[in-house]
């Protein structure tokens, strides 16, 4: 599921693309995913969007707003006038716009289009009045982020000291609480345990002080990293131009299986055997968990 630099990347481009144009229509193939009154949104002005968590909210200039969850495989793709350049389409977002996987299309001013994909149409498209946006569900359950980028309040230190020791959870299930902490999905928690070389098992309770701190200052290592590589591509995340992040490039433990950890060459040869330093995969809360055991404690 894309996560918080994912989503941040989406949110990036959308800003750039998206603000300025009017929406003229919306052509909704796919009613279930689907909520609201197009009429509340056609002939409004696109003046904003913002993220919380891995939500994003577009804003309209008549007071209503466009809130969007893309889930496990939602595309949000953009053409028309502000491109300044011709595009390649990543075969992630199919062979064309629209595809079948298209389920929504906003038709802009200028020739512009914004289309929604979804290949398993587990996301959603809701209209409401900006000022319920935080009445949905989601965004009022949502804990706080590491790395804001819409106006909230970050989630300090101090703050992520008191909720892990308020918890009985293993750490890497808490990590992906969104009530607990907005953003940090599968790839960011297993890949942020890896730095912090912390056991994805652990109670977070039986943290240390200094492990939590560790931990705090690597979840926002990775999240940067991803920010930087333009987000993680391995399934289906594609920026709004319809192109591929490079973060994949770069995972520490995740989706490594079987590969030698990236610490095992800085070790001594005298304090462990180079072929014990293999990435694992087990299931911890139902998800893939990739950890290096020997590093991990």
């Amino acid at each position: 599921m894309p996560e918080l630099p994912e989503v941040e990347t989406i949110r990036l481009g959308l800003q750039k693309y998206l603000v300025g144009h009017r929406i003229e229509k919306v052509d909704v193939r796919l009613p279930k995913i689907f909520q609201g009154d197009v009429k509340n949104i056609e002939g409004g002005k696109i003046i904003s969007v913002r993220r919380f968590g891995k939500g994003l909210v577009i804003d309209l200039e008549n007071k209503n707003s466009i809130a969007i969850h893309i889930k496990l495989t939602g595309q949000l793709i953009y053409r028309g006038p502000n491109l300044k350049q011709k595009v390649i389409l990543s075969k992630k977002a199919g062979d064309s716009l629209p595809s079948s996987r298209t389920h929504v299309i906003f038709e802009l001013d200028k020739g512009g289009f914004l289309y929604y994909n979804d290949l398993r149409q587990f996301g959603w498209i809701k209209i409401v009045k900006t000022d319920e946006v935080f009445d949905l569900p989601f965004f009022k359950r949502l804990g706080p982020e590491l790395l804001p980028s819409s106006g909230q309040a970050p989630l300090t230190l101090q703050m992520f000291k008191k909720i892990i020791h308020s918890s009985k959870l293993s750490i890497k299930p808490f990590l992906m609480d969104q009530k607990k902490i907005g953003g940090i999905g599968n790839i960011y928690a297993n890949d942020g345990l890896f730095d912090a070389e912390i056991d994805p098992r652990r109670r977070a309770g039986t943290l240390s002080e200094e492990e939590i701190k560790k931990l705090y200052s690597s979840l926002l290592k990775v999240l940067k990293a991803g920010f930087k590589y333009k987000g993680a591509s391995e399934l289906n995340f594609v920026n709004v131009l319809g192109e591929e992040g490079d973060y994949q490039k770069h995972f520490l433990v995740y989706s490594r299986e079987g590969q030698k950890c990236k610490r095992s060459g800085r070790r001594s040869k005298s304090s462990a055997r180079q072929d014990d330093h293999i990435i694992k995969k087990i299931k911890l809360g139902g998800r893939g968990t990739y950890y290096c055991e020997r590093c991990q404690k």
